[in-house]
């Protein structure tokens, strides 16, 4: 199928035996600038899938702000453990991380997609990478100004100086980016001003304990002193403070599978707090759909460099 080779640089298309037998038709514009990539795509459904066996074998730690400007997507899911059903239609924002899994089932659509590096993310939310999985309906005002302002640069982007272009694509990251902030909470005035500090307060204090046996939420609570209901709420979309911090060791556990090859599994459940092999292998094996043995036994060494072209010009694929 010449779309997978067209995207699989950065996701995977999971056609099904049916998908295979019908036409497909899709087709992209790619516009890179500076750290920052705009793309315009229009494809029928499908089905796109990036797995953490996936995310080993490459460098793309982007952030993706996808803007659906005609369609939608459903059945969401950044990890086995947390999918959403709920299906989200034109002018709807979703924001992912690339560097953590995610699995989605696009409708027929048109989709505007800008990946930007860390640091601009970084600005509004303390633990970048929460911002992964989050969802925005175009029901505000600030969403459709969104909206109108990423369908503008869709249309000029081709006529655009590279500053213009530029420029206009980092304005559309802070809109996004704010955005987001808003709904988090973590931007707007000055209660939110201290509700992104005390974030990035537990997140530090997590951080620093993360290999500690006893790491807990309660534990949390009684080294800070805060709120219970209020350190809940922080975490709401993170599944609860457990789950973030069991989301960490994970994360922190897969990459020493593949960077620690003198460490064995035992070695590696131990060192992040983990009772047991047992209950690491259990607990890993919920969240990315495979033992910590598999994931390290899949993980090659090939690297996939990102493409260094300014513009593509638009690739129609029609099966």
């Amino acid at each position: 199928m010449a779309w997978r080779e067209r995207v699989g640089h950065i996701i995977d298309v999971l056609p099904s035996r049916a998908d295979l037998e019908k036409p497909f038709h899709a087709a992209i514009d790619r516009y890179k600038v500076g750290d920052a990539t705009f793309t315009d795509c229009r494809s029928d459904a499908m089905l796109l899938d990036r797995s953490l066996a996936r995310i080993s074998t490459d460098s793309i730690r982007d952030y993706a702000f996808h803007v659906f400007l005609e369609g939608g997507v459903n059945d969401v899911a950044v990890r086995s453990s947390s999918s959403r059903d709920n299906t989200l239609a034109a002018g709807s924002i979703l924001a992912l991380h690339m560097g953590q899994p995610v699995r989605m089932q696009r409708s027929a659509c048109r989709v505007a997609t800008i990946f930007v590096p860390g640091a601009l993310v970084g600005e509004t939310f303390p633990d970048p990478e929460a911002i992964h999985g989050r969802l925005i309906e175009n029901t505000t005002p600030l969403t459709q100004l969104i909206v109108e302002h990423v369908t503008a640069l869709s249309r000029d982007i081709p006529d655009m100086s590279a500053h213009a272009a530029g420029s206009a694509i980092h304005a559309s990251t802070q809109l996004l980016v704010s955005a987001f902030g808003k709904q988090a909470q973590l931007s707007g005035n000055a209660r939110a001003a201290a509700r992104a500090a005390m974030f990035g307060r537990v997140r530090r204090y997590i951080q620093m304990h993360l290999r500690q046996e006893d790491l807990s939420p309660e534990t949390v609570l009684q080294a800070l002193q805060l709120p219970r209901q209020t350190l809940y709420r922080l975490f709401q979309h993170e599944g609860g403070l457990g789950a973030y911090i069991r989301h960490l060791r994970l994360r922190e556990a897969a990459d020493e599978l593949v960077q620690r090859p003198d460490l064995t599994v035992t070695d590696i459940a131990f060192g992040l707090g983990f009772k047991s092999s047992s209950d690491f292998t259990r607990a890993f094996r919920r969240a990315y759909d495979m033992a910590p043995q598999d994931f390290r036994a899949l993980t090659g060494k090939t690297f996939y460099a990102r493409p260094r072209v300014s513009h593509s010009a638009q690739v129609a694929i029609s099966a």
